[in-house]
């Protein structure tokens, strides 16, 4: 894809006054946040797109990033974000278990009463799948978070003319950013050459066109993160920033 399909971007700063969590890796009982706010969850919690927060039947076997951004992919497009100087965590454990004056752990529940280990059982045995709480869940009880601090800034590209918020809440605990457009930039088509960029791209959506030279990646889901990029091909220049012409959301599958 080598036409431009935006007029202009802007650049942005997000200011985190809450500390933001994303469950990036998961090493034992400790789950850390990166550092960067991907592209797909700022575009989730700008509003242009809408999902549940919890999937239920067989919207649980897959994620829908793609059917919840192409339709807006022709008029809108947002880079990670990736942060402004050194960035600071804070580690916080957490611990959700009973205080009850007993307690068990069973299918990665907790049960508060003895007679709660005998039903299960006999209800198992007797092939019945009630009552649904007995049933398996992936939710930890006990462990560490990393968080991105408070008070750490972001910057990001925002590529279209939407309207954007002052304010947004992203992360698993909905924790509340502000917004700040610096500038308003034209876009500039670059012909077919080598080019380097230093903003941080999704690697899903990425140009096919492109040949990719060297970059870091940083690996978390649902799509490695680029940055360093070198490569060859198209690109946009933004004031003096550069990055691949042709960026679409999942547009490499």
């Amino acid at each position: 894809m080598s036409t431009i399909l935006f007029q202009q971007a802007k650049l942005v700063e997000l200011y985190c006054l809450e500390p933001v969590f994303f469950a990036s890796r998961e090493l034992s009982d400790t789950y850390y946040t990166e550092g960067v706010i991907g592209n797909y969850a700022l575009t989730y919690a700008l509003g242009l797109v809408n999902s549940p927060y919890r999937l239920q039947g067989q919207a649980t076997g897959r994620p829908t990033y793609k059917e919840d951004l192409q339709p807006i992919a022709q008029d809108f497009y947002i880079l990670p974000a990736s942060p402004i100087g050194r960035i600071t965590f804070r580690f916080e454990r957490f611990n959700a278990l009973s205080d009850a004056y007993w307690y068990a752990m069973t299918n990665n529940r907790v049960a508060t009463a003895r007679e709660d280990l005998p039903l299960q059982r006999k209800l198992q045995l007797q092939g019945k799948g009630k009552p649904n709480s007995f049933r398996a869940s992936n939710f930890p009880q006990t462990g560490r978070l990393r968080m991105i601090e408070r008070g750490n800034k972001f910057q990001s590209l925002v590529f279209g003319t939407h309207q954007l918020p002052t304010y947004i809440r992203i992360g698993k605990f909905m924790s509340k950013v502000k917004l700040n457009v610096i500038n308003e930039l034209p876009i500039n088509l670059l012909p077919v050459g080598e080019y380097q960029t230093q903003h941080y791209l999704n690697a899903a959506d990425l140009p096919q066109q492109i040949e990719t030279l060297a970059f870091d990646l940083i690996s978390i889901p649902p799509a490695p993160i680029i940055k360093n990029l070198r490569f060859r091909g198209a690109a946009w220049q933004v004031g003096e920033m550069i990055v691949p012409a042709g960026l679409y959301f999942c547009g490499r599958e």
